[in-house]
């Protein structure tokens, strides 16, 4: 299959789940009061993107998110490859993040609340810790898989710690960086989600719960579509990152 092929389907298989989740809605097949279909659920999409409402929740969660996975991914990609290279930093630093990484990201919600408050900045520390550690993993993980001859390359050369870092661990890794940026991504609003619920009063999150309060599905479908588009979104464009800037795994 073609590469062309390939990014057709992407885009073109969402659209027919929502073609066959109105038509099941239409056939009866699915109850209406718990599945509005799609039609109802643009209707709504669109009356609130007219009063501003969709914008001013959809503009916070994504300043929160992209906030949070510029932190996060800065420090897990520059971190990671130290750790890669160094195995010194690798055996100080690994059993920190073994030890602290199976912590569920939506627990530490409250305890970030307490530390920020409840503003902008615990929010947007939620995602950049999530985004940290799948960066952070998969940088390593990357790094370590480079064939040790480049690596060997490199010291023959003398080059220093710095062009290693930038020639030959960066561009090495950098398939399963991207990887982890694409989780990162779909993880960064998963928690942002949780952290809207509590202590806010705009995101998607927000909006989501709002919803389901005064038991307005239609408002918590928005939401939920809102993010699967984004989500859906952020995939096809790391997915053309990925294509032009490591050109040597197109093939596969």
């Amino acid at each position: 299959m073609t590469s062309r092929s390939t990014r057709f389907l992407n885009i073109v298989s969402p659209l027919g789940l929502l073609v066959i989740w109105q038509l099941a809605v239409q056939a009866g097949l699915v109850d209406r009061r718990m599945f509005p279909p799609p039609s109802e659920i643009l209707t709504t999409l669109f009356h609130m993107a007219e009063t501003g409402e969709l914008w001013i929740n959809l503009g916070a969660s994504l300043w929160r998110v992209g906030a949070g996975l510029a932190i996060g991914s800065t420090a897990g990609v520059t971190i990671g490859i130290i750790m890669g290279l160094s195995p010194l930093v690798r055996a100080l630093v690994q059993p920190i993040i073994s030890a602290t990484y199976p912590v569920p990201r939506t627990a530490i919600v409250p305890l970030f609340l307490i530390i920020f408050g409840i503003g902008e900045l615990s929010k947007v520390m939620v995602v950049a810790t999530s985004v940290f550690y799948v960066v952070i993993i998969n940088t390593v993980t990357g790094v370590l898989s480079i064939d040790k001859v480049y690596l060997d390359v490199g010291r023959d050369m003398k080059v220093s710690r710095l062009q290693a870092f930038r020639t030959i661990a960066l561009p090495g890794a950098l398939p399963t960086i991207i990887s982890g940026l694409k989780l990162g991504a779909g993880i960064a609003f998963l928690v942002l989600v949780v952290a809207e619920y509590t202590g806010s009063q705009t995101g998607i999150g927000y909006m989501i719960w709002e919803g389901w309060q005064i038991l307005d599905l239609d408002q918590m479908y928005v939401g939920l579509l809102v993010i699967a588009v984004i989500g859906w979104l952020v995939n096809l464009i790391m997915d053309e990152v990925e294509y032009f800037a490591v050109p040597w795994h197109r093939h596969r």
